[in-house]
Parts: structure tokens; C-alpha cells; sequence
């Protein structure tokens, strides 16, 4: 079968960040399915081969640091110039197209018309629901006419995906005689894997062998890196020196720089954002990672890279928000929640942790292996073969066991 896989933000484990579509576009390839990539990021238009699919670049640039209006540019681009590429390329048999944007669902409805050619939507974060609670999309005209395309995109699919429960429940509120499967995110071992604190690294970084909480991923305004910030300085205060690191690359990372500098916050160390194998050195060093987001109702739905890195990583897990990754996270005890700010409650089960080291290698130990057991790439790329081919790639109980978590 030939399959087109459209994501406007391709990326590699060399690059760093979401790097689901080049593992699902692999898996499709090695299963023996003919794989071409649209995805923006070049300055011009580049073509790269890689495991065993071909990846088009468009010249469509997009950083967290974009404002809206420039945002909506790069989005209406990339729909027009992937318009134009669907014109050269050969007929595909489907078209994979993964959202965020919303926008890009519009590519699968043209091509659908034009070539009659399938597509299935995945849909990564709710949109347009996460922009209008964020305040972004405030006018009511624009809001109801986007809802209308967000149902017109998923009627006219010919299969969907949701990448969390909340998500899932969200698609079939909004089109109830959809077919819609789970596939959440994922990591891979062979990139993320348990490590012993090493004192060369430590060394490289400045650090130290002590509690250790780590932030890796986007620092933008959803993220609510601030409150770790904030644990820091709670912490601080208390005479404690925990180290706090912050990876990743966003709109607010000045921003918290600056926070951290005026409040003397001299155990927050900022890392530059990196690959995955950087990042998995990062966590390397870290006790826990700490996985957060705005209080909004539509974030709790989020299916977070970082959290499932963690997992493989062997970290146990601090996490500010309720949804089902929170539901994990206490149904599998892989470590602590902290809703409102409470910072006086986490420190404290932190310090009974600090005294009680075999307490944390259970919390990471339990991580792993919920992690191994329901998301690495494999599974996801199982999941999404059944989905193409059930006749050629039935379930076994095993590949379906992971859902029942949820």
C-alpha cells in the first residue's frame, strides 16, 4: 500500500521533540507499506530518504515563539504547498495525516475530493477546544466555524485516531458514528533507558548526587513550567539542596530564566533543548521528572511525549494536573501529584523519599515497567497495522491489553 503521512512537525531523534510520526512511519515501512512524509521546517524544499521512507520538506518555518497571526500564515502555507506537492506525487492509496494543525485535515478533505483517495485523522491535541480554552480564539464567529470544520474533518475520515481516552471520548461526542482507536504515545527503549547517576556527567553539567527533578519539553505558556519554579524556591527556603533541570526550547523560556535569576534560584540549572539522546542523559540525572500543565480542562486529554520518556527512562513521576495520566500515575504508584500549588504536602513526601531511597526504586521501577509493557514504538506501530489491515494483523490480547489501562 502506498501511504502518504502528513505532519506538518516531522522530527527525527537526531532533531528532538514529537518524534511519533518518524516511529509510526518507520513501523509502516519495515511492515513492507511504501511511506512518503509531508512535513514543513526546510528553508526551501529538501527530499531525504530515510529507513526506508522518503520525507518531503516544505519551506513552511513554525516555532512556539510565533505569535497568532503568524501562526495561521504557517498554517494556511503549509496546506497550500502540500496541495501543490499532492499534484506531482503519484496516486497514493491513503493519506495519514496527523493533527496539530487542524488546518491539515483540510489537505485530506481536498485530496479526498480530487483524488479519491481515503484519509485517516489523527488527532494529536483537541483543536480547535485547547485554543479557545487557552484564550487565543476568543471571537464567536471564528469559534463556531472552526467547530464546523473539526466535525466536517472527522465525518468525512475514513478512520480515526485519538491519542489519549479524553481525546477518544472528545471525537465520538462530536461524531458518534465514527470509527475512532487508540493509539497514545510511546517511547523507545532503545533510546530511553535506565541509568546510574555517572559523576562525569554530573560532573559536565555542574551537579551534584541529589534529589534531583527534571522538566524535559516545550517551555510555552500551557506548559506551567513556572510552578517548578516555584517548588524550587519553596525548597530553597527550606534549606534543601534539590536540583531542579529544565530542558526544552518555547515562548516562556526567557522568561523563566529571568524568574529564576531575580529569585536566586541557584539550584535550577537550564539545559538547551537537544535530541533524544540528550535528553535521556538529562534524565539520566534526575530522580523524578516533572510533568505539567495550565489548569484547563482540555490539557488534562494531552497524551505528553515527556511523560512516556520518563517512564522508559525508569523516572518516577511528579505531575500538577488530573486526566488519565495523572490516573496512571496513581493507579500504577509511579509517584506523586500536586494540584493548587501545594507545595508544602510535596515536599514533604519528597523528603520521606530522600530518606527512604528504596521507596523511589520501587515508584521507578514501576515506571519501567509500565512502560515495557503497554507503550513502546512497537506496540503503537502494532495498533496501527491492525488499523490498516485487520485481516493481515489481528489483535492478540497482548496488543489490545495496553487500552484497558486507560
Amino acid at each position: 500500500m502506498k501511504i502518504i503521512y502528513i505532519h506538518q512537525y516531522f522530527r527525527t531523534p537526531e532533531e528532538g521533540g514529537a518524534t511519533r510520526s518518524y516511529y509510526l512511519a518507520k513501523g509502516l515501512a519495515e511492515a513492507g507499506h511504501e511511506v512518503e512524509v509531508i512535513s514543513g521546517g526546510g528553508e526551501k524544499y529538501d527530499l531525504k530518504r530515510m529507513n526506508g521512507f522518503t520525507v518531503h520538506y516544505l519551506p513552511v518555518s513554525y516555532t512556539q515563539e510565533f505569535g497568532f497571526i503568524r501562526r495561521i500564515f504557517a498554517f494556511l502555507s503549509f496546506v497550500r504547498l502540500a496541495k501543490n506537492l499532492l499534484r506531482k506525487l503519484p496516486r497514493a492509496d491513503l493519506f495519514y495525516i496527523s493533527s496539530t494543525p487542524l488546518t491539515t485535515g483540510w489537505i485530506g478533505l481536498w485530496a479526498k475530493k480530487k483524488f479519491a483517495v481515503p484519509y485517516i485523522f489523527e488527532v494529536r491535541d483537541l483543536w480547535p477546544e485547547a485554543p479557545i480554552q487557552v484564550g487565543v480564539i476568543r471571537h464567536p464567529l471564528l469559534i463556531n466555524y472552526l467547530k464546523r470544520q473539526e466535525k466536517r474533518i472527522y465525518e468525512n475520515a475514513l478512520q480515526l485516531v485519538g491519542l489519549s481516552p479524553g481525546m477518544v471520548n472528545h471525537i465520538h461526542q462530536t461524531c458518534p458514528e465514527q470509527s475512532v482507536h487508540l493509539i497514545p504515545n510511546f517511547s523507545n527503549p532503545e533510546t530511553f533507558f535506565p541509568q546510574e547517576k555517572r559523576d562525569d556527567v554530573l560532573k559536565k553539567y555542574g551537579l551534584e548526587k541529589q534529589l534531583t527533578i527534571a522538566y524535559t519539553g516545550a517551555i510555552g505558556r500551557v506548559n506551567a513550567v513556572e510552578e517548578l519554579l516555584d517548588f524550587a524556591d519553596y525548597a530553597q527556603a527550606e534549606g534543601k539542596a534539590w536540583q531542579f533541570l529544565i530542558m526544552g526550547a518555547g515562548s516562556e523560556k526567557e522568561s523563566l530564566e529571568r524568574m529564576a535569576e531575580e529569585r536566586g534560584l541557584s539550584r535550577v540549572h537550564f539545559i538547551p533543548f537537544g535530541s533524544k539522546a540528550k535528553v535521556n542523559e538529562v534524565l539520566g540525572m534526575a530522580d523524578f521528572a516533572w510533568i505539567s500543565f495550565a489548569d484547563l480542562p482540555v490539557l488534562s486529554t494531552n497524551s505528553p511525549n515527556k511523560f512516556f520518556d520518563a517512564l522508559a527512562a525508569g523516572k518516577a513521576i511528579l505531575i500538577n494536573h488530573k486526566g488519565w495520566v495523572h490516573r496512571l500515575v496513581k493507579q500504577n504508584e509511579l509517584g506523586f501529584s500536586v494540584f493548587h500549588r501545594k507545595w508544602e504536602k510535596l515536599y514533604l513526601k519528597l523528603e520521606e523519599v530522600e530518606c527512604d531511597p528504596k521507596r523511589l526504586q520501587a515508584m521507578q521501577q514501576n515506571a519501567l515497567k509500565l512502560s515495557r509493557q503497554f507503550f513502546t514504538h512497537q506496540i503503537a506501530v502494532e495498533r496501527l497495522l491492525y488499523i490498516l489491515e485487520p485481516e493481515k494483523y489481528p489483535l492478540t490480547p497482548a496488543r489490545e491489553a495496553y487500552i484497558r489501562i486507560a
